[in-house]
């Protein structure tokens, strides 16, 4: 779900090594383009980016526990259509959060197997409204990532502000009763260590 490229960019800028995988041939090649610069700075770090076209649910191209830290922006359900010529496993067109959920799981259970053990996957995720009521996109993929064996590290909560839409969905909500959904999730989850215990606190009495 590498998008615009806008990661790997980052990866360059940082001296990081990146991958980028992307269902849609479009954005690969978006990305690749937008990698193509030079900085000024002859100190400026050499690193390796790669891009291909492919799914996550399926990284057959990434080596298990190789990975320092995964970073992914999923489609919040069907709200906007990814591909216009609706590419076969496109999460953004399914239109069912319980089959989204699950298709999910497998992105989940792909991430922690090409993930080190002790490092992170970030995931930034929204909910939407059908019908005036809310739909909890967000805490489905937090439970699918935590029955994957993560550990959630940190919830950060993003205010979304200056969204083209707004003014369109602030008069919807006053006339309908309802809330305009003005946040996101940032979940950021660890891969626990080998051996590290998860299930239980070792002594329970010891925290309230």
């Amino acid at each position: 779900m590498v998008g615009g490229g806008t990661t790997l960019i980052e990866c360059k800028l940082l001296g990081r090594n990146g991958i980028g995988v992307d269902i849609n041939s479009d954005a690969i090649m978006i990305t690749r383009d937008r990698l193509r610069f030079d900085s000024i700075d002859e100190n400026f770090p050499e690193t390796g980016q790669k891009t291909y076209v492919g799914n996550a649910r399926n990284l057959d191209k990434i080596s298990d526990e190789s990975i320092d830290l995964i970073a992914t922006h999923p489609p919040y359900l069907n709200i906007i259509p990814y591909t216009q010529e609706q590419v076969k496993g496109d999460l953004s067109s399914v239109h069912d959060l319980n089959e989204f959920a699950e298709e999910m799981k497998i992105v989940a259970q792909e991430s922690i197997r090409v993930l080190k053990s002790g490092k992170y996957c970030g995931i930034l995720i929204g909910d939407t409204r059908r019908h005036k009521h809310y739909v909890p996109i967000s805490a489905r993929i937090l439970q699918a990532f935590l029955k994957a064996g993560f550990i959630l590290k940190e919830d950060i909560i993003k205010q979304q502000w200056n969204c083209k839409a707004t003014g369109f969905w602030k008069k919807k909500s006053q006339e309908s009763n309802f809330l305009l959904i003005m946040h996101e999730h940032l979940y950021v989850f660890r891969k626990p260590e080998k051996d590290e215990e998860t299930t239980r606190l070792k002594d329970s009495k010891k925290w309230g």
